[in-house]
């Protein structure tokens, strides 16, 4: 089943890197299960609650300057937060990745505090 981004979505991905827009927008129409975009860019205020809540840990995130973006499995119009979603997410983000030859990062690869929704361009490839 062939899926695309809701206005919502696309509102959300305002001020996002075009590299990382274009990953998402392939990924979307390759994908297995159906996600929406949760967050793109943040302001300072709102990445100082996500780190006061735990949510996040650096004040260096890579939504504060767009280049990264949370994608939340959409299942039955709610988001869904099992892992294997995610999994399924993460093969159609880094298929439209290397048809496109953008390279990502994904925080479910991440060696500690691993962050499933969460896709990043690469400090290296993208600086701020």
């Amino acid at each position: 089943m062939a899926y695309r981004l809701g206005l919502r979505s696309l509102a959300r991905l305002r001020g996002v890197h075009p590299d990382l827009v274009r990953v998402v927008k392939r990924a979307i129409e390759i994908t297995e299960v159906d996600f929406t975009v949760l967050e793109g860019v943040r302001t300072p205020k709102r990445q100082r609650q996500l780190v006061a809540q735990g949510a996040s840990r650096t004040m260096r995130s890579r939504h504060l300057t767009g280049h990264a973006v949370d994608l939340g499995a959409w299942i039955g119009g709610t988001v869904r937060w099992d892992w294997p979603l995610y999994y399924k997410i993460e093969a159609a983000m880094k298929q439209a990745a290397k048809e496109l030859d953008v390279p990502i990062e994904w925080g479910g690869d991440w060696k500690s505090f691993k962050d499933g929704p969460h896709w990043q361009l690469p400090w290296g490839s993208y600086p701020a």
